[in-house]
């Protein structure tokens, strides 16, 4: 039951995070759409013509796996720690960790800088709305399944 609580409950939170962020970049809100770039990270590292439709397709499968991963990443070290899953605080502290992850590795992996500068001055603010968005629903999830 607990690997299925971590991949239901990435998978949802990425999928609300995700259409978020898309859906933010498409209205002209936000200046990145996490689906672009995932995408455009796999057409770089598979040496393939970039192109934004096509780095969309690419993206929502890798996004969707990334955050089945960091569903799973929450729950088994929880479990093994004993800790209270539905702990508001672990989520928030998990989430805030995930942030400086893409902050501070992912980001400057997939070519957009240290905090996306290259995407824009306030990426880092568009990032820590799109992960508050992934902790809700990582923890409404886990609550649900509970």
């Amino acid at each position: 039951m607990l690997l299925f609580d971590g991949v239901v409950s990435g998978l949802a939170a990425g999928i609300l995070m995700g259409l978020i962020s898309h859906a933010g970049f498409k209205a002209g809100i936000f200046k990145s759409s996490l689906f672009v770039i995932d995408g455009t990270f796999v057409q770089h590292k598979l040496r393939l013509q970039r192109e934004a439709k096509k780095a969309v397709l690419w993206g929502i499968p890798v996004h969707l796996l990334t955050s089945v991963s960091f569903g799973l990443g929450y729950v088994v070290p929880a479990n093994l720690l004993q800790f209270d899953l539905l702990n508001v605080w672990f989520v928030a502290l998990y989430t805030f960790m995930l942030w400086l992850s893409m902050l501070f590795v992912a980001l400057p992996v997939a070519g957009h800088g240290l905090l996306g500068r290259h995407l824009g001055s306030l990426i880092w603010l568009e990032q820590i709305v799109c992960h508050i968005i992934f902790g809700i629903g990582l923890w409404t999830t886990l609550y649900l399944l509970h």
